[in-house]
């Protein structure tokens, strides 16, 4: 396999201090979980058109590489990071942004499990100590934030099972991307998962022109930033970087979304959150040092079959 072109966790810090905006922006915008989810897909489809089109080949390449259990995980994918989105949105009408994100932030217990038990790695002590210090972290973030209720427990059920889905939709891209290149995939999952939004929109009747004007804007910046220097770049390193590490990186999204909750919304930064931050930073630190960036290919092609 060759080499990377570009540090592979150099890559990571980019994409997930980009994903830390997501929080933000769904936020800011008025209209509803679906519709701010599917108009982010359908602009990241968009506007990554030009780009497969200068890399035709490329791409004609990638999709004959692709056996037909490949073109189902991808639509799988699809469907799976589509209602990711929407639970994960659907979330912040009921419970505080910093308790959705530190929950959404939990998805390394589902992508440990996921990755033992499919992938048969083999994480080291440190690597566990690291993943478990991280969710601490995560946790000691959001904790004075967590409140009573059934509505806000019902939120907190939306942001963690959202976890739970989008530990499944890395697991299959690490399971794919060795038999694509990073568009190629990136193009046919957004695709699919803006179908399923666009199904999703019209059985519940909402109307797609509904949006504010502001609101436009806020869907391309969370196309821009979160999802194609976000998402996207994780769709690449996952080539080199297995998905339990991934998510475990991913976690720094709460420290970034604190930051930037803190200059947007004038959101104090409590004792409590830097405390969680360092430990969370610590555990990823810790992760990342006990792990050597190593192709997926061989080990992954032989998993399934």
């Amino acid at each position: 396999m060759n080499k990377p072109f570009f540090p592979p966790y150099a890559a990571l810090a980019i994409g997930v201090a980009s994903v830390s905006s997501s929080a933000i922006f769904v936020k800011v915008s008025s209209s509803s979980p679906g519709l701010t989810a599917v108009y982010r897909l359908l602009f990241t489809v968009v506007l990554m058109i030009p780009f497969l089109l200068a890399t035709r080949s490329t791409v004609r390449q990638s999709l004959r590489s692709l056996t037909q259990r490949d073109y189902l995980l991808s639509v799988l994918s699809g469907i799976v990071l589509a209602f990711h989105f929407v639970t994960w949105f659907m979330s912040f009408q009921y419970t505080s942004v910093a308790s959705s994100v530190v929950l959404v932030s939990l998805q390394p217990l589902f992508t440990f499990i996921g990755s033992t038990v499919i992938f048969k790695e083999s994480l080291s002590r440190n690597s566990w100590l690291g993943g478990i210090l991280a969710i601490i972290g995560s946790v000691i973030i959001g904790w004075g934030d967590f409140s009573s209720g059934p509505s806000v427990l019902y939120g907190d059920f939306l942001a963690l099972f959202s976890a739970s889905l989008v530990s499944v939709y890395w697991l299959i891209g690490q399971y794919v991307r060795p038999r694509s290149d990073s568009g190629t995939y990136t193009f046919l999952v957004y695709g699919m998962s803006t179908v399923t939004l666009f199904l999703y929109v019209w059985i519940r009747g909402e109307n797609l022109l509904s949006p504010p004007p502001l609101d436009w804007l806020w869907f391309l910046s969370l196309a821009v930033f979160p999802t194609l220097l976000g998402h996207s770049i994780f769709n690449w390193v996952i080539r080199w970087i297995p998905a339990s590490i991934l998510s475990v990186s991913i976690l720094g999204e709460a420290v970034g979304s604190s930051i930037l909750a803190y200059f947007v919304f004038a959101e104090e930064v409590s004792y409590q959150q830097v405390v969680g931050g360092i430990l969370l930073l610590i555990g990823i630190l810790v992760v990342t040092m006990n792990h050597s960036t190593v192709p997926q290919s061989e080990e992954v092609s032989t998993i399934v079959h």
